[in-house]
């Protein structure tokens, strides 16, 4: 297992390789927002590869376990969330439960499956981050149950301002395993993408909203 220090690097190369992550910085992807992107993310590839999913589950495990040694439950976000809480509970030896976006319409109309009970230590498990809305929200529902969300952790995030500011209003920690700098670099490192595609890479997380207008 690499060092906290190495994670990030070592897992955009993962995400590079296997184009869960793309990048096309002179024709970008349209987010469904009608956000223009150069970045295209897709973690659920990762489930397909079992060496990259166990080293995701191993380096979230290790954070939990060196900076959230009190934690009592994992729970994934629905959908994608779900199999690597799956894992790194299973490598914790701790209970697991999931988040879905809304409550069932149905039956008992839960919107955690699993117990999650008052006054329990919640880590949340995500896939992406980019916004932080959903994700803040799946903590949010952790809190309603008076069980306390100790951190939401992502494998990804694109490391937008509005996400970080809004957990921080929230005082909820949040961290990704990898993150926009990371992938940039290693992206550049490996050839995929050239030094001059920097610019344009670097003024999306800047400002994500006015990127397509750049081209």
């Amino acid at each position: 297992m690499s060092t906290l220090a190495e994670i990030p690097q070592q897992i955009a190369s993962y995400l590079l390789k296997i184009e869960a992550v793309a990048l096309r910085p002179h024709q970008p992807f349209t987010w469904t927002s009608g956000i223009k992107s150069p970045i295209y993310c897709d973690n659920r590839l990762t489930m397909s590869y079992p060496e990259i999913r166990d080293y995701i589950a191993e380096a979230f495990a290790s954070i939990i376990r060196e900076q959230y040694p009190d934690a009592e439950v994992i729970a994934g976000t629905a959908t994608a969330g779900i199999p690597h809480a799956a894992w790194v509970s299973q490598k914790l030896n701790l209970p697991m439960a999931y988040i879905r976006d809304k409550a069932k319409g149905h039956g008992k109309e839960n919107m955690i499956e699993g117990h999650i009970k008052p006054g329990q230590k919640v880590v949340v498990i995500e896939d992406l981050i980019s916004t932080g809305g959903s994700s803040l929200k799946a903590a949010k529902a952790v809190q309603a149950t008076g069980a306390e969300a100790l951190a939401v952790l992502a494998i990804f995030s694109y490391q937008m301002d509005k996400a970080v500011q809004a957990f921080s209003e929230a005082g909820i920690s949040l961290q990704s395993l990898s993150n926009y700098t990371a992938l940039t670099e290693v992206a550049l490192s490996e050839g995929r993408i050239q030094e001059e595609d920097l610019e344009l890479l670097q003024s999306f997380r800047a400002n994500p909203a006015a990127y397509g207008e750049t081209k």
